[in-house]
């Protein structure tokens, strides 16, 4: 399932997974938080060291209005820094449909919950890379 309800002992959390090239993360969204944020153990502004990528990691608890009322643990894995923030985003999109159905059109016209399927062509036999060709020698 990629974004359902669970509960773990007292602690009710909606459970969602994002995707972004080969980065995954699995969001736990807690309702009743102070805004508490933490990816892999660490605090998102200690994961996440550039501006670029807070910005992006936040985008959608921003847009939702939900920044400060949520707790939010997130285990993301493969990929780089980049697209860890863009899967984290697209995980908590998912979560936050499911604390509140009246956000997904907010979030689908941002496009936060559409997953970017784009990922690296594979090399093929005979090329330099995906399409390069080796240099055309005449003679």
């Amino acid at each position: 399932m990629e974004a359902e309800k669970k509960t773990i002992g007292k602690n009710k959390f909606i459970y969602a997974k994002g995707a972004r090239k080969t980065a995954v993360a699995q969001v736990r969204l807690y309702k009743k938080g102070k805004g508490d944020l933490q990816i892999n153990d660490l605090d998102y502004t200690n994961y996440f060291r550039t501006e670029n990528l807070r910005k992006i990691f936040l985008d959608a608890l921003r847009v939702a209005g939900h920044l400060k009322d949520v707790d939010i643990t997130i285990k993301a894995h493969a990929g780089g820094l980049m697209s860890q923030a863009q899967a984290c985003r697209h995980a908590i999109s998912r979560a936050l449909t499911l604390l509140d159905p009246a956000l997904r059109p907010l979030l689908k016209a941002e496009g936060f919950l559409t997953r970017d399927p784009r990922v690296k062509e594979r090399k093929k036999p005979g090329l330099k890379r995906a399409r390069r060709a080796p240099q055309w020698a005449k003679r």
